[in-house]
């Protein structure tokens, strides 16, 4: 093993650390539907979805990110959900960011909403009780 130093010996903390973090993250599903992939149906998923395709259809998911290069038709429903792409659609999420390269047409529930300077969102957004969600 080598430490940060370049000398070998026994892996420093921080190296166990981020070892043990990517040993539990391989538990959890992470799915990405990549650039020139279309998907006409649903989508549901326990873990994270980062898309950079097209869907045509409804996406569920614990984390979506939605790509630059994505485009989404269909309603889209997380825990924490960033947009970066385009959407035609509604979102309902507990935290909910629109990056300054998204373009939203469509309305927007959510406990927390960001919205950058840049973004395009045309619709309306309601904040709702956790109780709710």
């Amino acid at each position: 093993m080598f430490s940060k130093d370049g000398k070998t010996g026994a892996p420093d903390a921080t190296a166990m650390t981020a070892d043990a973090a990517r040993r539990s993250a391989g538990n959890a599903t992470h799915s990405i539907i990549s650039r020139g992939l279309k998907i006409k149906g649903n989508l549901t998923c326990d873990g994270d979805i980062h898309i950079d395709g097209e869907v045509e259809g409804d996406v569920q998911s614990r984390s979506i990110t939605i790509g630059e290069g994505a485009d989404v038709r269909g309603s889209i429903s997380s825990d924490s959900i960033r947009v970066c792409g385009s959407v035609n659609g509604q979102i309902k999420g507990q935290s909910v960011v629109l990056a300054k390269t998204a373009k939203l047409v469509g309305d927007v529930m959510h406990q927390t909403l960001a919205v950058e300077p840049g973004a395009v969102f045309e619709g309306q957004c309601r904040r709702i009780d956790s109780a709710q969600s």
